[in-house]
């Protein structure tokens, strides 16, 4: 074979044209011991606490502990092919997770891989797995409704865009069907939803996800599954990872989203087994001294965030989207960023007229679920997580034992939102129901005694048992507003009084498909503004009126 001098000439110049003098410096370190999901590091002197390493094999970690002589990583995969003296390599990144809009309808693992057969995900954007909670200037008040289709969850403990409501309740109490009902609500109302499954069998993540996909509400939702025969560490790290792939269409699309941690118990056992692992002290019930750390960063991230100024050339003014923003054609500021009209320079010639103009700020509404033993509330997990929400719908096990579903005790469920996130007709409606089912509640018990009652409490009783009954609901049905205001009316007025329990199913269908099909002027007007004015409640009590008297028997 003969080789051309030219040839070799040409090479050998591009190469050199191409050789920029920089030095590439990696750390690199070996495992001493590896196990149970934790492996112990030698050489990473450098390493920052949170960061990523790699192993030979691709298993990624991310380091915890930072000893003299070792450093104890968090393996976040199959530890069982790593081995003694293994080759550590340093990233200098922290763990990020890939997001965007080819994550959705998907179910994938904590560090964002898919599990679910589809195919490989193609994205380019990674969001950081922790990143800071946004602070007091960035947010603004939670005022808008983020509904959930249960009517005694919207009427009593309303939920609104960027709060955080904890659903706590025993095993097998319907904790998680409130909260798929939650996601199904969302269809067509533009929310983006994250159901994170920790440590639950894969089985149940399995129908959870067939009934998203039954329902059509997988095609706004990512499924984020750390099963019971995952690592600990990938139960751990799975609710951050759900946070972040929500954080994105929060911050970068300002969109409204929502995210199940369920459940949160799990998690904090999976992060007390890696905490003891690490031979971290034990705090109480054996807990790291951190775990209300670990929750209360998490939580913290829900926000609704403060609409954005954008500034823009006053010919492009009411033309402004989303996409726009993002590719650099627009100026956009945060809010009393009045400076931001100089750096306009850097996108349009002189002598362009600017003007104002604002983009939502986006929502993150978190749903913790946290399971309790026998009831006990104030266990130390439960009342970590209660003091870092705003509210709770805590579920008794007798109430639904008795059929009542779902089964919401509302003595001690409160929203700390209350009646700014509900729509002005429920707030009308609803206004005094959760304190009239309290006084139920306490008048069911007194009765039970069998001493005899004079006729307005035997009524305030038998109006308690037809709300009761009003409120049940079954699962995988959710409701919309309209529909629980005209139902809750309905009840709250005393129209289902004469109508005996049985029966009271039956009249509410009936009446809903009355005034859609008879009154659609009337269902039209209380969906345009979603107020109850004096004009819309008289003609709401002629139609059931109607109703009652020539179409229920």
């Amino acid at each position: 074979m003969k080789f051309k001098a030219d040839e070799i000439s040409s090479v050998i110049q591009r190469e050199i044209e191409r050789f920029s003098p920089e030095i590439s410096k990696t750390e690199v370190g070996r495992v001493l011991e590896v196990g149970d999901g934790i492996a112990r590091i030698h050489g990473l002197s450098g390493l920052m606490a949170g960061e990523m390493v790699v192993f030979e094999g691709g298993v990624k970690g991310i380091a915890l502990n930072l000893e003299e002589n070792s450093v104890g990583v968090m393996v976040l995969g199959d530890y069982t092919t790593i081995e003694e003296g293994d080759q550590v390599t340093a990233t200098g990144e922290l763990l990020r997770v890939p997001v965007g809009e080819a994550m959705v309808g998907r179910v994938v693992n904590p560090v964002g891989e898919p599990i679910d057969n589809g195919g490989p995900i193609l994205t380019q954007k990674t969001w950081p797995l922790e990143s800071p909670a946004p602070g007091i200037a960035d947010r603004q008040p939670v005022d808008e409704p983020m509904q959930t289709g249960i009517k005694s969850i919207d009427a009593m403990t309303p939920i609104g865009r960027g709060q955080r409501e904890l659903i706590i309740g025993d095993r097998k109490t319907g904790k998680t069907a409130i909260a798929l009902d939650a996601i199904l609500n969302q269809k067509g109302t533009g929310v983006i939803c994250v159901y994170v499954a920790i440590a639950q069998k894969e089985s149940t993540t399995a129908s959870i996800v067939e009934v998203l996909r039954q329902k059509g509400a997988l095609d706004y939702t990512i499924v984020v599954a750390a099963g019971a025969s995952d690592p600990a560490p990938l139960q751990y790290i799975a609710p951050y990872a759900g946070c972040a792939m929500a954080e994105y269409f929060m911050y970068e699309h300002g969109k409204p989203t929502l995210v199940i941690y369920d459940d949160l118990s799990k998690q904090a056992v999976a992060y007390r087994e890696v905490s003891l692992l690490l031979r971290r002290p034990p705090g109480r019930e054996a807990y790291p001294g951190d775990i209300f750390y670990a929750h209360s960063r998490l939580l913290e991230r829900s926000a609704k965030l403060a609409n954005r100024y954008v500034i823009v050339p006053e010919s492009a003014a009411g033309t402004i989207d989303e996409s726009m923003a993002a590719n650099g054609k627009v100026y956009i500021g945060v809010p009393g960023a009045e400076e931001a009209a100089h750096d306009l320079k850097a996108h349009y010639p002189s002598g362009h007229k600017v003007a104002k103009t604002t983009l939502s700020g986006g929502s993150l509404t978190a749903l913790p679920i946290i399971e309790t033993l026998e009831g006990e509330v104030s266990a130390y997990i439960p009342t970590n997580v209660i003091s870092i929400t705003d509210g709770q719908i805590y579920l008794q096990p007798d109430l639904f034992f008795a059929g009542v579903r779902p089964a919401i005790d509302v003595g001690i469920s409160v929203s700390r939102v209350g009646g700014k996130a509900q729509v002005p007709a429920m707030k009308k409606v609803a206004g005094g129901l959760r304190l009239d089912l309290a006084a139920f509640r306490e008048l069911e018990a007194f009765a039970q005694l069998g001493t005899e009652l004079d006729k307005a409490t035997q009524r305030q009783l038998d109006r308690g048992y037809r709300m009761v009954e009003l409120l049940k609901q079954p699962q995988y049905q959710p409701m919309d507003v309209v529909s629980q205001v005209i139902s809750i009316y309905a009840g709250t007025q005393g129209y289902l009084d004469d109508v005996a329990r049985t029966n009271v199913p039956r009249f509410e269908s009936e009446l809903l498909k009355f005034i859609a099909d008879r009154k659609p002027a009337l269902r039209a007007a209380l969906e345009k503004d979603k107020k109850l004015t004096g004009e819309i409640e008289a003609d709401l009590k002629k139609a059931i009126d109607e109703f009652k008297s020539s179409h229920f028997r």
